[in-house]
């Protein structure tokens, strides 16, 4: 006879509705009832308009939101004076798994596949990390799953394996109905064929997964793409893989984790579209005094819960004596990459210049055309600026190889081939870019407009420039890239985007570009665009950038001019 199935219930009392939990902690944050910083607000109110789309290819589904916060609070926390009965979520962490869990798509899989939350220490990310872990592979329904906690160390990883293992050894009703067994490496579901391990940045072991959940903790320790590679590798052949990314901030900037941060700020500003990416960042925001308790309480959800009031304020002190003591109060407790430079430009900002307008509109008209070539791989930007009644229009066309999206070898590929279908972008036959097509636009746009000046750097524009003079294009300006040529010109940017003097057609390759523009501020308050990382390109930012600085110098055109 079949065995009669064990079932762990708690009484109806107990139970919350934890979608409804979810969607007031969004409305809580975005009416400013909780403090928050920009990150936490954007991620809150996606989830709310989100929830009011109709017609939409996902749908949030409240009962699966309620069963991961139920089974989690089934378990017991494990650790200090935390060990208890029953874990207790905060409103903060229901939100977060009702979000990841709760989207579905129409086929009844989850919407999100990469879950990344970045959160300051003591705001018990190894506890919600084990919960989800054990979910995945005792509550979520999949044949077969593989759940690894994944980190650089062997002992890295066994965090929120032990920790996972410690709830379930407590938990023996937990135990009997899913049929869990809890062996020294492994956590197993027989029945299910399931299996949860903690696995270190070792090839041997990493190869050949075949991953339904990855749990992957403190994301910042990672100093190479190794793991992260093999995560994205191996979670394909899974119909809802989840990677679940939860680490406190870093001071690599070069790694994969801030990588990954920039995606979600990214999406979270509305530059990216990625709607099975769901990000959060607890941080403070720009210009916040970070000795200021105000502070303290934006960037740790669990403020006064699991992160002590007169342990914040001591650690605080101390980080307004020390240097050492205060990168690691900011980065470890406030969630600040110390070593990172700050956005220049103000998206929301430049959001807001967006205009109905063509550049059709301007046929016949004056304006400056800046140039950024790449070195033959890449992405090289034309850009041309047009003055109305005093306000600023800039239109952009951006040209690529189309190797690079084919061969799936730009870490940008997947943006890049969404802006061909869209024909923001140009894509030219081969692994190099062809000039010829950039020659035979610029040409036409001499023809269309009125080009008073063609701004370039001299590198990379050998070529371009012999071809140009022989068809006897004139106004041709060399305008080498260095701060003093480049600082006024971002500013006055940035004014006019502040000032709503400035225009745009919502062409997304140029805000991302801009979106990525970073400046660190010199003792002559002279700045100079820079980027992060390599997969941030400004190449549209300093192609306009050259058109509006000699636009602000207004030299005599129509003639060669060099500018040291």
């Amino acid at each position: 006879m079949p065995t009669k199935k064990k079932t762990v219930t708690r009484s109806a009392s107990s139970v919350r509705n934890y979608a409804a939990i979810a969607r007031q902690y969004a409305l809580s944050v975005s009416q400013g009832d909780i403090p928050a910083c920009k990150w936490v607000r954007a991620a809150c109110q996606r989830h709310l308009c989100d929830l009011e789309r109709d017609g939409w290819e996902f749908r949030f589904d409240a009962k699966k939101a309620n069963a991961v916060c139920r089974f989690i609070e089934l378990l017991p926390h494990v650790k200090g004076k935390w060990n208890s009965a029953n874990i207790r979520l905060e409103p903060w962490q229901v939100f977060i798994l009702c979000v990841v869990f709760g989207w579905l798509c129409a086929d009844g899989t989850r919407r999100f596949r990469t879950a990344y939350t970045e959160v300051p220490r003591k705001n018990a990310k190894s506890t919600l990390s084990s919960g989800v872990a054990t979910y995945l592979v005792a509550g979520d329904g999949e044949l077969g799953a593989e759940v690894y906690s994944l980190a650089t160390t062997r002992d890295q990883a066994r965090i929120v394996f032990d920790d996972a293992r410690a709830m379930i050894r407590q938990t023996p009703a937990l135990q009997s109905a899913l049929g869990v067994e809890v062996l020294a490496h492994a956590i197993a579901v027989p029945r299910s064929n399931s299996t949860f391990k903690a696995l270190s940045a070792d090839a041997n072991t990493l190869d050949g997964l075949n991953i339904h959940g990855a749990i992957v903790d403190e994301f910042h320790a990672h100093q190479t793409r190794a793991v992260w590679d093999v995560v994205n590798t191996a979670t394909g052949a899974r119909r809802q893989a989840l990677k679940w990314i939860i680490t406190t901030a870093g001071f690599n900037r070069a790694g994969v984790c801030y990588e990954q941060r920039d995606y979600v700020t990214k999406i979270l500003d509305g530059v990216i579209e990625d709607d099975r990416y769901f990000g959060i960042v607890y941080t403070v925001d720009d210009g916040d005094d970070w000795s200021d308790e105000r502070s303290h309480r934006k960037a740790n959800p669990n403020y006064g819960v699991s992160v002590l009031p007169e342990d914040i304020s001591t650690l605080c002190r101390q980080a307004q004596l020390s240097a050492q003591s205060q990168n690691n109060f900011l980065t470890k407790r406030l969630n600040i990459w110390v070593s990172a430079d700050t956005a220049f430009y103000n998206m929301q900002a430049w959001d807001k210049c967006r205009r109905d307008v063509k550049i059709d509109d301007f046929h016949g008209q004056p304006c400056f055309m800046g140039l950024d070539l790449a070195a033959k791989h890449d992405l090289t930007a034309k850009m041309l600026l047009f003055e109305r009644d005093d306000e600023w229009y800039v239109f952009g066309q951006y040209y690529l190889p189309e190797d690079e999206i084919e061969q799936g070898i730009n870490s940008n590929a997947a943006h890049y081939a969404g802006w061909a279908r869209a024909g923001r972008m140009i894509l030219t036959p081969g692994n190099i870019t062809d000039y010829e097509w950039l020659e035979r636009d610029i040409l036409a746009d001499t023809e269309r407009f009125n080009v008073e000046a063609i701004v370039f750097d001299p590198r990379e524009m050998t070529y371009l420039h012999s071809r140009l003079r022989a068809e006897g294009v004139t106004g041709l300006v060399e305008y080498p890239v260095n701060t003093a040529n480049y600082s006024d010109p971002m500013k006055e940017l940035d004014a006019r985007m502040i000032a709503g003097t400035v225009h745009h057609d919502g062409d997304p390759v140029l805000a991302w570009s801009i979106s990525n523009v970073v400046a660190h501020t010199d003792a002559k308050d002279m700045v100079f665009p820079k980027k992060e990382m390599p997969a941030n390109k400004i190449d549209p930012v300093t192609a306009l950038l050259g058109a509006i600085g000699w636009k602000l110098r207004t030299q005599p055109v129509g003639q060669e001019i060099f500018v040291l």
